[in-house]
């Protein structure tokens, strides 16, 4: 896990809340209200890019970080991977 520069998290919103919030055992009926608690804190916060780009690095596969679940966070990359995918095939092939 990559420990370096995670001084944004002394300016995190979420660090005076309770963390079980951010870890909601699902996200259907109950635990639904709890992930938008969170992800209504993580939309205030400062340092929300750099808390996702943290979970993204790690590979974390549990709790909210950066106002995204972690399913959101498994799309959001196979998204990014698809579009350098499409970028690099578009670069790589003759143009005719």
């Amino acid at each position: 896990m990559d420990n370096t520069n995670t001084d944004w998290q002394h300016r995190a919103s979420c660090r005076d809340e309770d963390p079980e919030l951010f870890f909601p055992v699902s996200e259907v009926g109950p635990g639904a209200q709890q992930v938008q608690q969170a992800k209504t804190i993580c939309a205030k916060c400062p340092v929300s890019s750099e808390c996702l780009a943290y979970a993204q690095r790690n590979g974390l596969d549990f709790g909210i970080f950066g106002g995204m679940t972690p399913e959101e966070r498994r799309r959001s990359g196979r998204r990014a991977r698809g579009a350098v995918r499409a970028a690099e095939s578009q670069t790589s092939s003759p143009r005719q």
